[in-house]
């Protein structure tokens, strides 16, 4: 998944914590926070699975496109994009758009009406104000959330490049399996 189940968690609890007692009432702050991190993975896991899907497309193509020579990526890219479409989900990620973030404006703004419609339905939750302005203030807290996690991620990534020694991605956890990159 884009986004670690334990960091939507914690984003979760975030949120309901700001948005609670202006905007909404909880009788159950963890309750809340789970509902809200429920509806973002499954979310997030629906592109996980349609990337899935589209790879099992491509496996059942994969003699026909090499007679073609067609290029692996773009035949995904395509497939991809005519499914999502059809089904019209929005991308979670930013970066093939250009933004730093992991998850688009769009799929925040996505996420947010969500969000909102499940806070609504649930028993441990009453909307205080408009719930479009409630949704604003989730769409609001979760962008802070997640430009913060790309200052911690590209801090991480700079730190680990200004090492003495050389560290590729991984390459410790590769070593744990046997895999020397480099041997």
């Amino acid at each position: 998944m884009l986004v670690a189940p334990e960091f939507i968690a914690y984003a979760c609890r975030q949120i309901i914590r700001k948005i609670h007692p202006m905007w909404t009432e909880c009788a159950n702050l963890d309750s809340a926070a789970v509902q809200m991190a429920r509806v973002i993975e499954e979310d997030l896991r629906a592109e996980d699975d349609l990337n899935e899907e589209v790879r099992e497309i491509l496996e059942q193509y994969e003699s026909a496109m090499q007679q073609e020579g067609a290029s692996y990526m773009e035949m995904f890219r395509r497939i991809k994009r005519k499914l999502v479409v059809e089904r019209k989900l929005v991308l979670a990620s930013g970066r093939e758009s250009g933004d730093k973030m992991k998850l688009s404006r769009d799929k925040i703004l996505d996420l947010s009406h969500k969000v909102v419609a499940e806070l609504k339905r649930s028993r441990d939750v009453r909307i205080r104000k408009d719930p479009n302005d409630v949704r604003l203030q989730v769409v609001k807290h979760l962008t802070e959330i997640f430009q913060l996690e790309e200052k911690v991620d590209s801090s991480a990534r700079d730190k680990v490049r200004t090492l003495k020694r050389g560290v590729v991605e991984g390459a410790e956890e590769l070593k744990r399996f046997g895999i020397d990159l480099t041997k």
